[in-house]
């Protein structure tokens, strides 16, 4: 269940003014957050407490036990998936993208990586008051574009506008079903030692897109995001690998959060090889005039893929015969030793230990 900060709120009050922390579920590190803040959106540590301590025991279901992209889920037939996300990103519009078809990818990717095939959308706008009609049709325009190319359809949708001053010029919440063929098993919990990680092109190229523009910075060659649908990748995946282990997109929070989390949920020790990782070198520039780390860095395009090692092979071949694949890289495995957390074996053979963020370091990149 993923979470998105967008205005200061309280956490609680006992109705005087003060917070009630004791009507909370939750670990001293949330209680030294009075009220939301950026962090709490970033897809890291704080965000795992905001769900787990404030939402969980609130919406307390066995479909949210999972905290995955999606909830898959029987409806008598057979099998669905459900996931919903709200997109808040600035410059709405970006070197590869804009937030209409990254609203539809992100949604489509969220099905996918718990194998199910897309199949509808909705659509919700929060529009400011004065915001540009043009715009507005562009943005609708690339949704739709995004939509098609993906191979679903926005069936529904809410528009609401509200005072000038009181939005950023427009939001976008997209949720999406989709269809789970009952052979498919696919969850962070699966991973087992010996099992091999592989990721299906550069990291960090949508996080660097957005900060390239916000900060005025120009390369030799210009950063663009990868903002891309990867349901028909993750069909070709599972057609080479029907036992396929996990999948995940590492949106917020990079490829380390993702990885912590695999890791985490299924007690077992992620090692990564750093000189396997592929990195774009604009974007691994654009990193270190920065201060950022690739491996914390939003993508949109991209997943991280687990398989029985005996499978290997044959999943890099399915992913680099994709479009969206063509760096497509082994870059690990599970292991057995250290559980729960992930290695880095770094290019002069030291190892460093790759932990979860605790907020964000690129905020309103989704």
């Amino acid at each position: 269940m993923a979470s998105e900060s967008k205005v200061e709120s309280n956490a609680q009050s006992n109705g005087k003014g003060s917070i009630a922390f004791h009507g909370m579920s939750c670990p001293l590190p949330l209680q030294d957050y009075p009220n939301v803040i950026l962090g709490h959106g970033g897809g890291g540590k704080l965000s795992s407490e905001l769900v787990e301590h404030i939402f969980l025991p609130a919406f307390d279901n066995s479909h949210l036990a999972g905290l995955g992209d999606s909830t898959v889920f029987d409806v008598g037939q057979g099998r669905m998936a459900f996931t919903t996300d709200s997109y808040v990103v600035q410059p709405l519009f970006f070197p590869g993208g804009s937030i209409g078809d990254l609203a539809v990818n992100g949604t489509v990717n969220d099905l996918a990586m718990s194998g199910a095939k897309p199949v509808y959308l909705s659509a919700g706008f929060i529009i400011e008051e004065g915001f540009p009609i043009g715009q507005l049709k562009q943005i609708a325009d690339d949704m739709g574009a995004a939509a098609r190319a993906a191979d679903v359809s926005i069936i529904t949708g809410d528009t609401k506008v509200v005072e000038r001053g009181h939005g950023d010029g427009c939001y976008i919440n997209t949720a999406g079903v989709g269809i789970v063929p009952n052979e498919v098993n696919i969850s962070p919990d699966k991973a087992r030692p010996g099992d091999v990680v592989m990721v299906s092109g550069t990291i960090g190229d949508h996080g660097m897109a957005i900060m390239s523009v916000r900060e005025g910075l120009e390369f030799e060659a210009q950063i663009e995001s990868d903002s891309a649908p990867l349901n028909q990748m993750v069909a070709d995946i599972i057609k080479a690998c029907p036992e396929v282990r996990v999948l995940r997109d590492p949106t917020r929070g990079g490829l380390a959060a993702s990885l912590n989390e695999i890791a985490v949920a299924s007690g077992y020790g992620i090692v990564i090889e750093e000189p396997s990782l592929p990195i774009n070198p604009t974007v691994e520039s654009a990193c270190e005039i920065l201060g950022f780390d690739p491996l914390l860095v939003a993508n949109e395009g991209k997943l991280v893929c687990i398989v029985p090692g005996k499978s290997a092979d044959d999943v890099l071949s399915a992913m680099k015969s994709n479009p969206f694949g063509a760096n497509a890289a082994v870059i690990g495995n599970v292991v057995a030793e250290h559980p729960k957390m992930v290695i880095a074996k770094t290019m002069i053979g030291a190892s460093r230990v790759i932990t979860l963020p605790i907020g964000e370091q690129l905020p309103r990149i989704c």
